[in-house]
C-alpha cells in the first residue's frame, strides 16, 4: 500500500517577527478605523515569526503583476530542486523512479507549471505524469496526498513526488485596507515543502482512505479577486468557525473506516489560525497536545498555505514517536471551504531494492 514518506521542508533566509508585522501595521496605518481591532487579531494569531523570499522594504512595494511574476518564477527554481532531492533521498528513491509530480501553489502562476521545469532539469523520466493545482488553496497540501494516493491504487507499483511552494509575501497589496487583508498581512509565510508516496515499501503514513467534503455555499469566504495588480486575498469573518460543520466530515470518514476520529494516535491538519485548532481539540473531543504539530509550524513559520500539512508531518517524523500500526488523521483546509481528508497507519517497512 501507498506510504507517505518524510517530508522535506525548506524556509527562505528573511524573517519577520510578531513585533516587527504589529510596529509596521502601526507604521503603515496609524489612521485606520479599527487598527486596535488589527493589532489584535495579529497578536491572537499566535505566529511568532514568519519567513520571507524577500526583504521586507522589497516585500511592501508593488512593482507589478509582471515583476513579481518573474519573482516567482525565479525564486521557485532556485529553492525547489533542493527540497526535492532530500524528499527522494528521504524516501530513498531516485529521480527516474518516480512516474508522477503533483505540484501545489496559489500564490504565483506559471504555464507550462513548474513541473515541466523539473523533468528536464532533475532527471525525471519524460514519460512522468503531472498534475499542477493552482486553485485549492490551503486544502492543496491535503489533494496532493489524496491525488498521489489514488494513483498509487490505481497503479499500485507507481511512486509520487508532492511539490508544494508557496510565496505568500508575493500576494501582498498595499492599497488591500479590509481587517481581513491586513490580518493576513500578518499570517501568511513562505515556504517550500516536498513528500513522495511510494507505492510500496518505505517509513510514513501508510494512507489507507480519502476523502473531500465542501461545506454548501461558502466558495466566497476565503478567495482572491483577481485585478490587474494580481491577487488580492479575501477572507470572510466568518472562516474562523468552519470547524464546526467539518467536523462531521472528519467524524464520518473515520467511521466510514471503522475508525472513531476522535481517538486516534496522530493528528497532521492544516493550521490556518490557532481556532481552527481550538475547534477541533473541541469538536473531536481530543486534547490540545494532539495538534502540537500544526501549532508549532503555526508558532514558528505562520500559514504556510498547502505546505503547513507537509511541514506538521515532517515534525512528528522528528519528534519519534509514532509506533507501527498507529492510526491518524491528516487534513488540509482551504477555499470552498474545501476538506481533503486523509486516513492512515504509521509503518516502517523496509525497502527493497528497485
Amino acid at each position: 500500500m501507498a506510504v507517505l514518506c518524510k517530508p522535506a521542508i525548506a524556509v527562505p533566509e528573511y524573517v519577520i517577527t510578531q513585533d516587527d508585522t504589529l510596529e509596521l501595521a502601526r507604521r503603515l496605518h496609524k489612521d485606520h478605523s479599527q487598527l486596535r481591532l488589527i493589532l489584535r487579531l495579529i497578536e491572537n494569531t499566535g505566529v511568532l515569526k514568519r519567513h520571507l523570499i524577500q526583504p521586507i522594504d522589497k516585500v511592501l512595494k508593488h512593482p507589478g503583476l509582471d515583476a513579481r511574476s518573474a519573482v516567482y518564477e525565479e525564486e521557485s527554481k532556485a529553492r525547489v530542486p533542493a527540497v526535492v532531492r532530500k524528499a527522494l533521498d528521504q524516501a530513498e528513491l531516485e529521480p527516474r523512479q518516480i512516474d508522477l509530480i503533483v505540484y501545489v501553489s496559489c500564490t504565483g502562476f506559471m504555464m507550462p507549471a513548474l513541473t515541466a521545469w523539473l523533468i528536464n532539469t532533475l532527471g525525471f523520466r519524460s514519460e512522468t505524469r503531472q498534475i499542477p493545482i493552482a486553485q485549492l488553496g490551503c486544502a492543496a497540501g491535503g489533494a496532493a496526498i489524496n491525488r498521489a494516493h489514488d494513483f498509487c491504487r490505481a497503479y499500485p507499483e507507481a511512486n509520487v513526488l508532492i511539490v508544494a511552494c508557496e510565496f505568500c509575501s508575493l500576494c501582498y497589496q498595499p492599497t488591500d485596507l479590509g481587517v481581513g487583508s491586513l490580518l493576513s498581512n500578518g499570517l501568511f509565510g513562505d515556504a517550500v515543502a516536498s513528500a513522495v508516496v511510494r507505492g510500496s515499501g518505505g517509513t510514513g503514513v501508510q494512507l489507507e482512505r480519502n476523502s473531500s467534503y465542501l461545506i454548501p455555499n461558502t466558495e466566497d469566504w476565503i478567495s482572491y479577486a483577481i485585478r490587474s495588480t494580481g491577487f488580492h486575498f479575501q477572507l470572510d469573518k466568518r472562516v474562523p468557525g468552519t470547524m464546526e460543520p467539518l467536523a462531521p466530515a472528519l467524524r464520518a470518514v473515520a467511521e466510514q473506516h471503522q475508525w472513531d476520529a476522535g481517538q486516534l494516535d496522530f493528528y497532521i491538519v492544516h493550521a490556518g489560525g490557532p481556532r481552527i485548532l481550538d475547534d477541533l481539540c473541541r469538536f473531536l473531543d481530543v486534547p490540545p497536545e494532539a495538534f502540537r504539530f500544526s501549532r508549532a509550524t503555526l508558532t514558528e513559520y505562520g500559514n504556510i498555505a498547502s505546505a503547513v500539512v507537509l511541514d506538521a508531518l515532517a515534525r512528528m517524523f522528528d519528534e519519534a514517536s509514532a509506533l507501527d500500526g498507529q492510526r491518524g488523521l491528516l487534513a488540509g483546509f482551504g477555499p470552498g471551504i474545501t476538506a481533503e481528508m486523509a486516513l492512515g497507519t504509521w509503518t516502517s517497512t523496509p525497502v527493497t531494492a528497485a
